[in-house]
C-alpha cells in the first residue's frame, strides 16, 4: 500500500496530522457528521418514548436495527475490498441522508412508529458499510506508525462536536420536536458527503490481492480466517462480543433512567451526553501515550473495567451531574479501548484483507448486542435500571479480570509476528 508522505521535505520532521490536506478533509467531514449523529442519538429515543411511553418499545427497535447493521456487516467487507473507498463512503452519506430526512417529514403529519422501524435498521446497515470503509480510509490516510494518534485525533474531534452536539439536540427537540432534531442529522449527511468527495484515497491493491483468487465463499470468509489464526484478534473478538451484549442498551437505559425515574426533560437528556463526550474527547486524546507507557493490554483491559464501575454507579446514581460524570467514565474508556482495538486491526492486517477482516470483527462480536440492547431494556423496565446496570457492570469487571489470562494481556502485538 502507497503510504501519505510523512516527513517534511527539509528536516525529515514528522508532519502534522493537520496540514495534509486529505486527511484534515476527512477529518473535518467526520466531525460534522458526528454533530447530526448526536442529534439522532438523542431524538429518536425521544421519539419513540413520546409516541409509546415504553423503554422495551426503544430497546425493541434499537435490537431491530442493530440485527440489521449485523447482516450488512456480514458482506461489507467484501464490497469494501472491491469498490472505490470514496465512492462507498459519498454514497453510504448520501443514502442516510435521504433515509433520516424522511422522518421529519413524516413526523409533520403526526407519529408513525412503524416507519422508524424500516429507517432505522436501513441506516444502520447503510451505517455498517461506511464503519467499515472509514476504517480503511484510515488506514489509506496515514502510515501504520503514526495509525493510532489518527484514530484518536478522530476520535477526540468527533467526541468535541459530540459535547456540543446533544445539547443544542436537546434544545432543538425541547422547542422544535424530536423530530426536527433529527432532520438535522440528515443534513449532515449530505455536508460529509460533500466534503468526502474532494479525498484523494492511495493503495488500492491489485485485483487477484482484493479476490485473492479463491471462490466468492471462501472470499467472503477470508476475513473470518484471519482473525481465527491471530490470538489477540481472535480472542479481543470473544471478550468484545460479551462486552457488546451488555452495552449496547446504555443510551436506551440512561434516557430511561432521566425521563422516567427522575423525572428529567429533554433538556437534561442531551446535557448527559454531552458531558459523556467531554469523556471520549479524553480518553481519544489519551489513548495513544497510555498506550505507549502502559502497552496494548493493560491500556485495553483498564478501559473494560472502568467501563465496568461506571457502568455499575449509573443505575444507582440520582442526580444529572453524576449520571453524566460516570457516563464521561464509561465513555472515555470506550474510547481508549476501542481505540486501542481497531488501530490494532489496522497495524496488522494486510491492506487487501483489511475490509473484510473489519466487516468480519465487527459482524462476530456484534451479532449478540441486539439481543443484549432488548434483554437490558427489558429487565430495566421490570426490575428497575439500578439492578441492570449493576448486573451489567459487574459482567464487564469479570470480562476485564478474565482478559489477564488470555494472549490480550500482551504489551506489543503488533510486533509479535502473528500472522499477516
Amino acid at each position: 500500500m502507497a503510504e501519505l508522505a510523512d516527513h517534511g521535505p527539509a528536516l525529515g520532521r514528522p508532519r502534522p496530522l493537520w496540514r495534509d490536506r486529505d486527511f484534515s478533509v476527512f477529518w473535518a467531514a467526520q466531525t460534522l457528521s458526528v454533530v447530526g449523529d448526536s442529534f439522532a442519538l438523542i431524538a429518536l429515543p425521544l421519539l419513540v418514548l413520546r409516541a409509546t411511553g415504553s423503554v422495551a418499545q426503544m430497546g425493541l427497535l434499537t435490537a431491530v436495527a442493530g440485527a440489521a447493521s449485523v447482516v450488512a456487516g456480514v458482506f461489507a467487507g467484501v464490497v469494501v475490498d472491491r469498490l472505490d473507498r470514496r465512492m462507498l463512503l459519498v454514497v453510504c452519506d448520501l443514502a442516510r441522508m435521504v433515509l433520516y430526512g424522511l422522518v421529519p417529514l413524516a413526523w409533520a403529519f403526526g407519529p408513525h412508529i412503524w416507519l422508524l422501524y424500516v429507517v432505522l435498521p436501513l441506516g444502520e446497515a447503510v451505517g455498517m458499510l461506511f464503519s467499515v470503509t472509514y476504517v480503511t480510509a484510515v488506514r489509506a490516510l496515514v502510515p501504520g506508525a503514526r495509525i493510532t494518534r489518527a484514530n484518536g485525533r478522530l476520535n477526540a474531534t468527533a467526541a468535541a462536536a459530540g459535547v456540543v452536539g446533544p445539547v443544542f439536540a436537546g434544545m432543538v427537540a425541547a422547542r422544535f420536536g424530536p423530530s426536527a432534531a433529527v432532520g438535522v442529522d440528515a443534513a449532515s449527511f449530505g455536508v460529509s458527503a460533500a466534503c468526502v468527495s474532494f479525498v484523494r484515497f492511495r493503495g488500492r491493491p491489485r485485483e487477484d490481492e482484493r479476490t485473492g483468487g479463491g471462490t466468492p465463499w471462501r472470499e467472503l470468509l477470508a476475513g473470518a480466517a484471519f482473525l481465527r489464526r491471530h490470538p489477540v484478534l481472535r480472542t479481543l473478538t470473544v471478550l468484545l462480543s460479551v462486552f457488546c451484549f451488555l452495552t449496547l442498551g446504555l443510551n436506551d437505559l440512561i434516557v430511561y433512567r432521566l425521563k422516567h425515574d427522575l423525572g428529567q426533560g429533554d433538556g437534561a437528556v442531551g446535557t448527559v451526553f454531552a458531558v459523556g463526550a467531554v469523556g471520549t474527547i479524553t480518553g481519544a486524546l489519551l489513548v495513544a501515550p497510555i498506550r505507549r507507557v502502559l502497552g496494548f493490554g493493560m491500556t485495553w483491559i483498564g478501559g473494560v473495567a472502568v467501563c465496568g464501575l461506571a457502568l455499575a454507579g449509573i443505575g444507582s446514581a440520582a442526580s444529572v451531574p453524576v449520571i453524566g460524570a460516570l457516563a464521561a467514565g464509561f465513555l472515555g474508556c470506550v474510547s481508549v479501548a476501542g481505540t486501542c482495538s481497531m488501530s490494532l486491526r489496522q497495524e496488522v492486517t494486510p491492506d487487501h484483507l483489511l475490509g473484510r477482516v473489519t466487516s468480519a470483527f465487527w459482524t462476530i462480536h456484534y451479532s449478540a448486542a441486539p439481543v443484549g440492547a432488548a434483554a437490558l431494556t427489558w429487565a430495566a423496565q421490570r426490575c428497575g435500571t439500578a439492578a441492570v446496570c449493576l448486573v451489567a457492570g459487574a459482567c464487564c469487571l469479570v470480562t476485564a479480570v478474565l482478559t489477564l489470562f488470555t494472549p490480550v494481556r500482551a504489551p506489543r502485538p503488533e510486533h509479535s509476528g502473528d500472522p499477516a
